[in-house]
């Protein structure tokens, strides 16, 4: 918000539970007021029983950026979901399906993966480690099927990505573990001060596999709705939750999300 002040900037959620309008509370979505302050832009708009994807981010991302482009505003993107980020900046490879048979044939092999794969796309099998099986096994039965290596179709995608070719300042908010746990197991708490139990009480009978049942804060206190918790187990639940969570995103930055750079988040 303040670089949106500063900048002129439209804030543009990146966050794959934000986008939902049933989970404001839990989801930790900005309030109406930070809305009616700067401009806000996919927040709250997916409705509770749709399976949203990757892809179907990427094109409503990329309409909300030409907007502001078009509108002379800065985009600020900001979220916790990774391959958002990823797909924006690197496109989504349109691989073709690959054909059952072929699948089955290198799930079954015996064989050395990694000897074959160097046989057939060295590129790839240097980026891929000997005992990554699952990652071995995309990449050969991706050559197999189209007679281009993985890197050819992710090359491919780069140079289609919705930010190819734009000037892209890349931040990625620090804070100490120590302090983002506090942070965070506070934040519960007010979420249930402000109605989280209410909130989850509306999802009603959804399906549990859906992606909003897997929000973290949903399944400890539905456990309590259901009579299975205490109120108490399940913010202890929702935290630990939490906790695991930040040490999972924090590995991901680390690894994924080269070029950012570090900027304190305790301002």
């Amino acid at each position: 918000m303040k670089l949106a002040r500063e900048r002129r900037g439209v804030i543009i959620n990146a966050d794959a539970l934000q986008v939902y309008g049933a989970l404001r509370i839990l989801s930790a979505r900005p309030s109406e007021e930070d809305e009616r302050a700067v401009p806000h832009r996919r927040y709250g708009h997916v409705a509770s029983d749709r399976a949203y994807s990757v892809g179907a981010w990427l094109a409503e991302a990329k309409v909300t950026l030409e907007e502001a482009w078009d509108a002379g505003l800065l985009p600020i993107v900001t979220g916790g979901t990774g391959l958002y980020f990823k797909a924006l900046e690197q496109g989504i490879a349109d691989i073709p399906s690959i054909p059952e048979s072929l699948r089955k044939h290198w799930r079954d092999f015996k064989g050395d993966l990694d000897a074959e794969l160097r046989a057939r796309d060295p590129l790839s099998a240097e980026r891929i480690s000997p005992t990554d099986r699952q990652r071995l096994i995309r990449a050969l039965e991706v050559f197999e099927a189209t007679g281009r290596t993985l890197g050819d179709w992710h090359r491919e995608a780069r140079q289609q990505s919705v930010l190819a070719g734009v000037d892209v300042e890349k931040l990625y908010v620090m804070v100490p573990r120590g302090t983002l746990h506090e942070r965070a197991e506070r934040r519960f708490d007010e979420m249930l001060v402000k109605g989280a139990l209410e909130e989850v009480k509306q999802l009603g009978a959804l399906d549990p596999a859906s992606p909003i049942m897997k929000a973290i804060g949903v399944p400890e206190l539905r456990a309590h709705l259901d009579g299975e918790i205490s109120l108490e187990e399940a913010a202890t639940r929702a935290k630990a939750a939490t906790r695991q969570y930040i040490k999972r995103q924090e590995t991901w930055f680390r690894g994924q999300m080269t070029g950012y750079k570090p900027v304190s988040g305790l301002d």
